[in-house]
């Protein structure tokens, strides 16, 4: 998996700052929509470095890494838990 990390970005204007952030800034409650676990996973998760935070309190996730994150919770899930399908 490319957890995307160390990308770096760059902006011209305080307005394309914010709206990259309105577009790409997740909060837990969304992250946690989007992944399907519960509060508590993604507590596990963010503990065990498994999943970046952008901002800690609140904590915030690039829209990006959530959804890299899901792909691999899909695969796992076909994999461990066939049933479910």
């Amino acid at each position: 998996m490319n957890m995307q990390r160390n990308k770096e970005y760059h902006f011209q204007s305080t307005e394309e700052l914010l709206a990259f952030l309105n577009k790409e800034l997740l909060s837990a409650a969304e992250a946690i929509e989007i992944l399907g676990i519960s509060k508590a996973r993604i507590g596990q998760l963010v503990k065990d470095g498994k999943l970046p935070v952008a901002k800690q309190q609140p904590k915030m996730f690039l829209k990006s890494v959530i959804m890299e994150k899901k792909e691999e919770l899909e695969e796992l899930r076909k994999k461990y838990r066939p049933y479910d399908e």
